[in-house]
């Protein structure tokens, strides 16, 4: 039997019984007499936090319709999902202390969601369907209202299912009032791995990737990808022989045909028009699925200065390495003609890149652009958080260890043994209390790198590492983070490849009263 039509199943097929089991599970209603209970994301604790949020700003609006849309990518017609008819849904620019008034009208055939990826916000807004909300109906309307706590680049997008493999997704940037960091532009980056409408969907190739590499002889157990030589064993989807050694091996499962630069392919780049001198502020976000991003300016060096919306000790490199939800901020001053931004699929063929022009010399066209960015290359698990956002010192109150299962054999993905369940969220869940440092030590016991995302919250790695929500754990690491337990409720966690996700590697950090 396909494992992952057995599972879509239960996730798509009756989502709304699903969910209202899942809802249900929270309750806790056959808890033992004094038994800890859960807080909810209706428990009155939830806007109690939200009212100690900082205040006093203006109310941000965003009218975001999901809905089928026409599009062309590399000359192809296809069609696709998106926010307000776009590849990239609106950019939303706010203020911390603003406050976030989002309407969403679901034009879809079938349910959605709107995950506010990195905010620390409340959890009722988080937009996780069965966990934090109910799906938003098919032809239904629905407002997500939360104050911005953090400033600091983030990205929003659909959390229903493979949504997000189409176009359900847009870049927020939440500007910082008393910003210190001086800059003449600023330029917005989403980088995304394309395959929809031009090799198949992203169902049909996580469809195929769930029947894994078990094949009737046996003779596959153990492999990897790096063993595979490239075979394909007519495989329309799943990617074989793709290694980095950056990342510790197996680079992705799928094969991409095309990568986009805020939308665009490198027949066709994004352009921002620049003055020699000027300094410009990258803000990048790996909104891929199943690919890493090495970026970097050939022949010149950027400066890193914010890791997932915090800022770290500056540090100048050739190029950085950003995982699956991932965002980095970075400095570059301009140079006279053309400057290529490139972005390399690391381990993968292809490039995405946008030009920055002062308006002489020629364009480079895509071939003529290197095919390595080599030097200093780092990535945000290496880099240290600036001193004005370190946690205070504090042993922690609670340890847990996560363990990343699995194998691309079975495409069992998991985490400590068990494949997540949206009809059983709190299975297995991670409890802790309001108050408490919480540190989180994952080990990642498979073959294949994961970057790990925490909703709701950010931690800070080991050793006065960046304060981050998103972790490159390379094969055989561990990586071990804390967090402050200061916002109630039932936060997902997971891996941002949303293949490996919906294949069952996600749970819950689950708040105890």
């Amino acid at each position: 039997m396909n494992r992952l039509l057995t599972r879509r199943s239960v996730l798509s097929a009756s989502v709304a019984t699903a969910t209202a089991a899942a809802l249900a599970a929270c309750s806790n209603p056959s808890a033992p007499a004094g038994a800890a209970t859960r807080i909810l994301p209706t428990d009155p604790l939830i806007a109690d936090f939200e009212a100690r949020r900082a205040a006093g700003g203006a109310i941000v609006t965003q009218q975001l319709t999901a809905a089928p849309f026409n599009t062309q990518i590399t000359g192809k017609s296809l069609t696709t999902l998106g926010y307000n008819g776009s590849l990239n849904g609106p950019l939303i620019r706010a203020k911390t202390g603003d406050l976030l008034d989002i309407p969403v009208a679901n034009k879809l055939t079938e349910g959605s969601s709107v995950h506010w990826h990195g905010l620390a916000l409340r959890n009722d807004a988080d937009g996780v369907q069965g966990l934090t909300q109910e799906p938003i109906a098919a032809g239904a309307d629905y407002s997500y209202r939360f104050r911005l706590a953090h400033p600091g680049t983030y990205w929003y997008h659909s959390h229903f299912d493979m949504q997000r493999e189409r176009a359900l997704y847009g870049a927020l940037v939440i500007e910082d009032p008393k910003e210190a960091l001086s800059y003449d532009q600023e330029w917005v980056i989403i980088l995304d791995d394309w395959l929809d409408g031009i090799t198949g969907t992203p169902e049909e190739a996580l469809e195929e990737l769930s029947m894994g590499m078990d094949m009737s002889g046996g003779n596959m157990e153990g492999m990897d990808h790096g063993d595979m030589g490239g075979m394909d064993m007519g495989m329309k989807h799943m990617l074989m022989g793709a290694t980095s050694d950056y990342l510790g091996g197996d680079a992705g499962d799928v094969k991409i045909p095309v990568h986009l630069f805020n939308g665009k392919p490198p027949q066709d780049p994004e352009i921002l028009d620049s003055r020699p001198g000027n300094r410009v502020r990258l803000r990048i976000i790996n909104a891929a699925g199943d690919t890493a991003y090495r970026v970097g300016v050939p022949g010149q060096k950027i400066t890193l200065t914010h890791t997932d919306g915090f800022p770290v000790q500056q540090q100048d490199v050739d190029a950085v390495v950003l995982g699956m939800g991932e965002r980095i901020d970075a400095l570059l001053t301009v140079r006279d003609g053309y400057t290529p931004v490139l972005a390399l699929p690391e381990g993968k063929d292809g490039n995405a890149y946008g030009l920055i022009s002062t308006g002489i010399g020629t364009a480079p066209s895509s071939n003529r652009l290197p095919k390595a960015l080599d030097g200093t290359v780092t990535d945000g698990s290496r880099l240290k958080a600036d001193e004005s956002v370190l946690f205070a010192p504090k042993p922690p109150d609670r340890v847990h260890e996560m363990r990343l299962t699995g194998s691309m054999e079975k495409y069992d993905w998991g985490i400590n043994g068990r494949r997540f369940d949206m009809a059983n969220p709190l299975d297995g869940a991670f409890d802790l209390r309001l108050d408490e440092r919480v540190q989180v030590k994952i080990v990642n016991d498979t073959d294949m790198w994961h970057p790990m995302h925490l909703h709701g919250h950010t931690f800070q790695l080991a050793g006065n590492g960046a304060r981050k929500d998103t972790v490159i754990v390379k094969p055989k690491q561990t990586v071990v983070f804390e967090f402050d337990a200061d916002n109630p409720g039932q936060w997902l966690t997971h891996c941002h490849n949303s293949y490996h996700a919906e294949a069952g590697m996600m749970g819950v950090f689950s708040y105890l009263k």
